[in-house]
């Protein structure tokens, strides 16, 4: 068996979820709306929509053929993680004899069920010799998928209290409700949990909606200007795309990135409940990705449409990023709190390094 170490296995998981998301979860972030509100016009932008949707469904396989291919799993081995890690997610459920998709599933069981699959795939090796193609599938994948479905509800318990800890913050005054949890999914949203999920399966709206979508732009926002100046372009402007969860492995290796992103969803929300943004369940989780946090807040405001306009542009974008900015350099020129590399691209310094 290879030997590697748990922080290795960790971030080859991690890794491999961020990468999944991005590729699953950015089209209907970015286009879904778009595409819905064309809709009306002709129906091939229906059909574009249903396209970016049905993508997104797929994130559980993808996430799992990542997670293998972090391994570098030969083919076989890669589709039996990809096909575990669906099953285990819960993202298909069999209801009145019909398989039904029910979203993408639960993001923190799919990748326990990975990790379960590719444990076992490099425990066994090639013990099956030439019986592997039969074989694999029923074990590694099989049981793989049958403990990811035990599982599956306890993980679930988890996901959902963690949701009613940050709903209980909504009991408390409306400006530290919105600080509170702008802070909570700034920092949510580039952990394995799900914020779309969270929100939905909170139900939070109004206020509090609108409070965890500015925490997501906020973070956002950090995130462009932190690894602006240390990855090439890509990696920022995918950030600012929606796909912050990529940078997990680099919060979990260097957890003080933490602090300069709470503090712009601080900044930010204080601006948002002047304001009084608000959301959607729905809308709660996506941030600025798409518009969709924006164009559901815009729902909620009466008056000029140039002002709101502008307020959303300042409150979504204005404010957080000149926050971010001074935020960042006050903590690596002033207070010396991080070095700015803690913010380089993990997946890919270890490209990098491996190409050096």
């Amino acid at each position: 068996m290879e030997k590697i170490s748990v922080g290795a296995f960790i971030n080859k998981i991690l890794a491999g979820v961020a990468l999944g998301i991005v590729v699953g979860l950015v089209p209907n972030a970015i286009l879904g709306e778009l595409f819905k509100f064309l809709s009306q016009y002709h129906d091939i932008f229906a059909t574009l929509n249903s396209v970016v949707v049905g993508i997104q469904f797929t994130v559980p396989v993808i996430v799992g053929v990542l997670i293998a291919m972090q391994f570098k799993l030969n083919p076989l081995q890669t589709v039996v993680v990809g096909t575990a890690a669906f099953v285990g997610s819960g993202a298909a459920s069999f209801q009145e004899n019909v398989w039904i998709l029910t979203g993408i599933g639960d993001l923190i069981n799919t990748m326990i069920t990975a990790a379960i699959a590719v444990l076992m795939i490099l425990f066994i090796k090639d013990r099956f010799k030439s019986l592997t193609i039969i074989l694999l599938p029923i074990t590694a994948g099989g049981i793989a998928g049958f403990i990811g479905i035990i599982l599956l509800p306890y993980v679930q318990l988890i996901t959902t209290g963690l949701g009613h800890m940050i709903n209980s913050f909504t009991n408390l005054q409306p400006l530290l409700m919105t600080i509170l949890i702008a802070i909570a999914f700034s920092i949510i949203i580039v952990s394995p949990i799900s914020t779309v999920a969270i929100a939905m399966a909170i139900g939070i709206s109004g206020i509090a909606a609108g409070a965890a979508n500015i925490g997501i732009a906020a973070a956002a926002c950090m995130l462009v200007i932190g690894t602006v100046r240390v990855n090439n372009s890509g990696v920022p402007i995918a950030v600012f795309l929606g796909a912050m969860k990529m940078m997990m492995p680099n919060l979990l290796k260097n957890p003080i990135i933490a602090v300069p992103i709470g503090l712009t969803a601080i900044v930010t929300a204080v601006a948002a409940s002047l304001f009084g943004i608000q959301g959607t369940p729905e809308s709660a989780g996506f941030g600025y990705s798409g518009l969709v946090g924006p164009i559901n807040a815009f729902k909620f405001m009466d008056g000029s449409v140039l002002l709101n306009l502008g307020i959303l542009l300042l409150v979504y974008f204005i404010i957080p990023f000149i926050a971010a900015y001074l935020i960042h350099n006050l903590c690596t020129k002033v207070l010396k709190l991080y070095d700015p590399s803690v913010f380089k691209f993990i997946a890919e310094e270890e490209s990098g390094d491996k190409n050096d």
